[in-house]
């Protein structure tokens, strides 16, 4: 049985990647954290795809959330439930989102990351040479259970689930539950997990609590489950169904949107080599589950 001693740590931002500014290196208080260290152990057995692959004999209550569930079957993106791209951001510089990279097929979603000419427009606001993938769900989330089974990209571009947008005026938050890189110096077996606040009613700085569990074995030479357990308490990071992260839930309590991505990190994992690309981030799929609550309503 997994038994784990929470301790205070202080936050530090310079080993996460953010979104916007630079986060705060001296963000409000402390919370606590735990990472863990060294190889995940023994790894539960699947018996049911109708539970979190943690929670095998749903002893936490799981219903299974539909709206935020997609096994990708079929030759299309489901549109009831998913946007293409990120209406809110083009994507980061010098790679440009693109609809054409986003693609479903053999059961899988496939968001592809390719090196090519951009037009004059995109050039003048900084796009250029690349173009990358992303979707969103049409619907905004909370406390629930997030899983995904997935393979990063084999590639210096980053492969990414995580949860931002929908806050509101006075809240700013994101969940990254995992940003990979396949193939890039020093970062192949690291799987980095952080929580950002942007914005709060009282606070306009950016800070942010980042994590890392570094694995035994390279991430991009197969799939693997990634999951969240998101509670008013705790936020929970696991990997093949062992928890590899904890932090104490004090500011993630806003409905976002899921996302996944892939970008260019030139500043964080360095710039994809030209013959790694194409290459794709491949999503087998992702299951939600909430406790007794209604189904959110999708947004346009």
């Amino acid at each position: 049985m997994f038994r784990a001693t929470l301790f205070l740590l202080a936050l530090s931002a310079s080993a996460a990647w953010c979104r916007g500014d630079e986060p705060s290196s001296e963000p409000p208080g402390t919370r606590k954290v735990w990472t863990r260290v060294g190889p995940l152990g023994d790894t539960p057995r699947r018996v049911t795809d109708a539970f979190p692959l943690s929670d095998q004999k749903n002893e936490g209550g799981w219903t299974r959330l539909e709206p935020l569930s997609d096994e990708f079957e079929g030759d299309r993106l489901d549109p009831g439930k998913w946007n293409l791209g990120l209406s809110w951001w083009r994507g980061r510089q010098p790679a440009l989102f693109s609809e054409k990279n986003v693609v479903v097929a053999d059961g899988k979603l496939r968001l592809t990351m390719r090196k090519e000419t951009l037009t004059e427009g995109d050039r003048a606001q900084g796009y250029h040479d690349y173009t990358s993938a992303a979707i969103h769900s049409k619907v905004g989330t909370a406390y629930g259970y997030y899983e995904v089974k997935a393979r990063p990209m084999n590639s210096a571009g980053s492969s990414s689930f995580w949860f931002q947008h929908g806050d509101g005026p006075d809240w700013g938050t994101e969940i990254d539950v995992f940003e990979l890189a396949g193939k890039s110096p020093d970062f192949e077996r690291k799987v980095h997990m952080t929580l950002h606040i942007f914005r709060t009613p009282t606070e306009t700085r950016h800070w942010s609590v980042p994590g890392i569990w570094e694995a035994p074995w390279r991430l991009a030479d197969d799939d693997h489950v990634y999951g969240l357990e998101w509670s008013e308490n705790e936020l929970a990071f696991y990997l093949d169904g062992v928890p590899v992260h904890r932090v104490e839930n004090t500011h993630w309590r806003q409905p976002l949107q899921l996302i996944f991505d892939s970008e260019t990190m030139p500043d964080w994992f360095g710039m994809p080599a030209d013959a790694d690309l194409p290459s794709t981030f491949n999503v087998d799929y992702v299951r939600a589950w909430k406790k007794g609550e209604p189904a959110p309503k999708p947004q346009p």
